[in-house]
């Protein structure tokens, strides 16, 4: 049933693309665009600015469409790195001069072309997964962009991981040096644990059935002092939020689950700073139901009884995707409606209120599968990276900074 509604969220992201000519709209680098009167050139926005824009295509004369991306900063050189994921292959900008970007190459696609692809960084190095059929995961080594000498290339992977074929998304705790794969054609679409402490021979380690869309893992430090120290996965399971102690890895321990009020289809979440409470995205509520844009948060300051704290509604019908928390703010990635951004400090007094947002997708708000598909809010200089479907790199900054 599980893998049912999953083929049902492609097929309708797929519809969306065919029928949307805009899938190939790219209109020409955009470069440091102030927001003033609602507006960054042609794109709506609000207290953020468009400090560059990298269309589709940079990255191919061909015809592809965006997804997942992630960020990379050079410990060495503190040089900042944007990983954009397409259909074909996952490519990386320099944007240390952000307002001139620098287009370095790309890692094509293991096997075929897809529409899913996910990338997650560990000690320099970026693991790569894909719904393409065989795909495995590639590992490539970051450290080989301080030193392109003719850009753009072609890159291979520095090493290849092939215990699985598929997957829809990988999930890495840094602090423990494991990869959790979801969504995979092993453990049911469990997740599927890899040992990354040494990046060039990941090493299987285990896992545990039950399909998982996407997850977060963390070495636990929050409230509830009895899972102090401990490696929890927090779930987001299609039809539930699942909560799993990992920590010894032949002997996954299932917490807790909670589910909620008109689900569509449960899809990815995050905690906040305090681990006091975790903020859910529902990709297909909107959809099912015809609500504005619906955010939930629950209350887990006691793992074992997690509840459901308040939720919190956006402007328009515009689809939810990938949300995440840098102090007390909460980025969405919020497809038609592009990316906004959340004032989240008074979420004990179910008090939320949108501050700036800046829309990569002005055609409309629609309910569809075209826009944004992620935002990473992580690097120290401010800068903010956004993945677009129709329209590829964005590179943003909070006004007046």
């Amino acid at each position: 049933m599980k893998r049912l509604i999953l083929a049902s969220v492609a097929y309708l992201f797929l519809a969306a693309c065919s029928n949307d000519d805009s899938i190939s709209n790219n209109d020409g680098n955009s470069q440091n665009s102030t927001c003033t009167n609602g507006f960054a050139g042609i794109y709506p926005c609000n207290n953020y600015d468009l400090v560059a824009h990298l269309p589709l295509s940079t990255f191919s004369n061909g015809p592809l469409a965006g997804n997942d991306s992630w960020g990379w900063t050079d410990s060495l050189t503190g040089n900042e790195y944007a990983i954009v994921c397409t259909t074909i292959g996952t490519s990386f900008v320099d944007i240390t001069d952000a307002e001139n970007p620098v287009f370095l190459g790309t890692l094509n696609t293991a096997t075929v072309t897809s529409t899913w692809r996910d990338v997650k960084i560990y000690n320099n190095y970026a693991f790569i997964v894909s719904e393409a059929q065989n795909h495995g995961m590639q590992v490539f080594d970051l450290t080989r962009l301080r030193d392109v000498a003719s850009a753009p290339q072609n890159f291979s992977a520095d090493a290849h991981y092939n215990e699985f074929g598929n997957a829809h998304n990988i999930i890495i705790n840094e602090s423990t040096g494991y990869a959790y794969v979801v969504g995979s054609n092993t453990f049911a679409g469990g997740p599927h644990f890899v040992n990354i402490q040494d990046p060039l021979n990941p090493l299987a380690a285990g896992g545990f059935s039950g399909y998982s869309h996407d997850a977060q893992v963390v070495t636990y430090n929050g409230p509830d002092t009895d899972y102090s120290g401990r490696e929890i996965l927090i779930g987001s399971n299609v039809f539930e939020v699942g909560l799993f102690d990992v920590t010894d890895k032949s002997n996954p321990v299932e917490i807790s689950t909670i589910g909620y009020s008109n689900i569509g289809y449960t899809h990815q979440g995050w905690f906040t700073t305090d681990m006091n409470y975790f903020i859910l995205g529902d990709e297909l509520d909107e959809v099912n139901y015809g609500s504005n844009t619906r955010t939930l948060v629950f209350d887990f300051t006691d793992l074992d009884n997690p509840i459901y704290h308040t939720d919190f509604f956006g402007n328009s019908q515009a689809i939810d995707h990938n949300g995440y928390v840098k102090d007390n703010l909460y980025y969405q990635a919020n497809y038609t409606a592009g990316v906004s951004i959340y004032d989240i400090e008074n979420l004990e007094d179910n008090s939320v209120s949108r501050i700036g947002f800046f829309d990569t997708y002005p055609e409309n708000n629609s309910t569809s599968f075209n826009g944004a598909w992620n935002v990473y809010p992580y690097f120290e200089s401010g800068n903010i990276i956004i993945s677009d479907i129709n329209r590829g790199l964005f590179i943003i900054r909070k006004s007046g900074t």
